[in-house]
């Protein structure tokens, strides 16, 4: 359980870490500010939503343990993809999508979270062998 949530969650924190970087701050990727201007939002804001993006991928590796940031997560990803049907939908149809991306960032986020509950904890250590083994 340990490798899977370890591989959910670092799958999750590079999909953050490359979104904000890349098509925001390296190369401010014309569909990324196309949508901006769609929604009525000042192009100015596109680093700030990649900062944003880094900052959360750091954070999901940071509290390693914190369960809830997949469900923020699951959340971030239903919000952003209702933004994008409401604002920009040709976006929706498009051969690399949110639909797509979002999709596969809430299974892995399911997988983490379930996952999650199964980490070894000193908390639950099995310190006596159970009653009827020898």
């Amino acid at each position: 359980m340990a490798l899977i949530h370890a591989l959910a969650r670092l799958g999750i924190a590079f999909t953050w870490l490359y979104q904000g970087l890349v098509p925001k701050l390296l190369f401010a990727n014309t569909d990324e500010r196309a949508m901006l201007v769609a929604a009525g939002l000042p192009l100015g804001f596109l680093p700030v939503f990649g900062v944003l993006e880094i900052v959360f991928a750091v954070v999901t590796l940071g509290l390693w343990r914190w369960r809830p940031i997949f469900l923020l997560n699951i959340l971030a990803m239903f919000g952003a993809l209702i933004a994008v049907g409401l604002q920009s939908p040709s976006y929706l149809v498009n051969a690399f999508n949110p639909v797509t991306l979002n999709a596969g960032v809430v299974l892995l986020s399911l997988i983490g979270y379930f996952s999650g509950a199964e980490l070894p904890s000193a908390s639950r250590c099995l310190r006596h062998a159970p009653r009827g083994t020898p």
